[in-house]
């Protein structure tokens, strides 16, 4: 129980200095919001609506910073994120629950996909070492080094174009309305082959090199050995004693992708034009836009900090040699 309130104590002094500095960044680039706002609409507001603006966005030049910081704080614990420079007049809460469906959807299904296909193939190889699925590892160790993104321009390059049937931008065809029917459905999911093809061939290579190697670690152990004397099959010595031991780290490791599930690709939305949380980032970004970044950056620091305390609860229950006894 200690462990797990020491835990719970530096997760939450973890998410305070996130988001302290999550306030305090986009503050510190140059620029002023209200002012590229104003040059959207050519300079067709006046000197009152321009200070209203101000204070509509909470960013009165007559508050201080640290009432500003004040604010901030009293707009999180009311589920309050402000309003979108970019798109508005919606509020950051609406924009990001337009866009955090197609990266949940893009990268977590990726992802899940990736775990169980490389933790299976790293299993093989590494039990059969010498074997056929060794040539893998020279290909998976080159692919696991290049970028998403690179792996993205490339895969636009040799196989988007105008006669391809993968689009080399968007989630969807333009004229549709994003609706559960017949025409928006296979268009989403042909918008969205490229990219997590892309995701997928790039992240599983991880995790076929690091079961490879848990493998042949554990297949040195002294219970192995024991397992192999006893006469047990093969197949039941490679998976329920090397592979549920050498699972571990993977299982750890996949805990903490599912929380960069949210954060972990956007250049790859941004290469594609992804209508996901990274392409919309891009516009924040372009437009100086606070809230809609303080908004992003505050959901990726919760996703990430949520998946690191299940990652240490799920290798505490998995690994009996980590537990402390009263």
């Amino acid at each position: 129980m200690k462990y797990f309130l020491q835990r719970i104590g530096f997760y939450v002094f973890t998410a305070w200095a996130a988001i302290t500095l999550n306030f305090f960044i986009p503050r510190m680039v140059p620029g002023d919001p209200v002012q590229s706002l104003i040059a959207k609409y050519k300079g067709q507001l006046s000197t009152d609506a321009m200070q209203s603006l101000y204070i509509l966005f909470g960013l009165d030049k007559h508050k201080s910073m640290w009432a500003e910081y004040v604010d901030y704080w009293k707009q999180i614990f009311h589920g309050d994120l402000g309003l979108s420079f970019t798109f508005f007049p919606a509020p950051v809460s609406q924009v990001i629950s337009q866009a955090l469906p197609w990266t949940l959807l893009l990268v977590g299904v990726t992802t899940i996909i990736s775990f169980f296909l490389g933790t299976s193939l790293g299993v093989l190889a590494g039990w059969r070492r010498g074997s056929w699925t060794d040539g893998l590892l020279p290909v998976t160790t080159f692919f696991s080094s290049v970028p998403y993104f690179w792996l993205g321009i490339i895969a636009i390059y040799l196989l988007a174009g105008p006669d391809s049937f993968f689009p080399s931008s968007g989630g969807f065809d333009s004229g549709l309305v994003p609706a559960w029917d017949q025409y928006f459905i296979p268009s989403a999911i042909q918008h969205s082959l490229l990219p997590a093809l892309t995701i997928l061939i790039s992240s599983v290579s991880g995790w076929i090199l690091s079961m490879r190697n848990m493998m042949v670690t554990v297949a040195s152990e002294d219970y192995i050995t024991v397992a192999h004397a006893k006469g047990l099959s093969e197949r039941r010595v490679a998976l329920s004693y090397a592979a549920r031991n050498a699972l571990l780290p993977n299982v750890s490791g996949f805990a903490l992708s599912l929380g960069f599930i949210v954060g972990g690709t956007l250049l790859v939305e941004i290469v594609f034009s992804y209508p996901g949380l990274g392409f919309t980032l891009l516009q924040a970004l372009g437009a100086r836009d606070y809230p809609l970044m303080q908004g992003i950056f505050l959901i990726i620091t919760i996703a990430v900090l949520v998946a690191n305390l299940l990652a240490d609860i799920a290798y505490l229950l998995l690994d009996p040699r980590t537990r402390k006894d009263g």
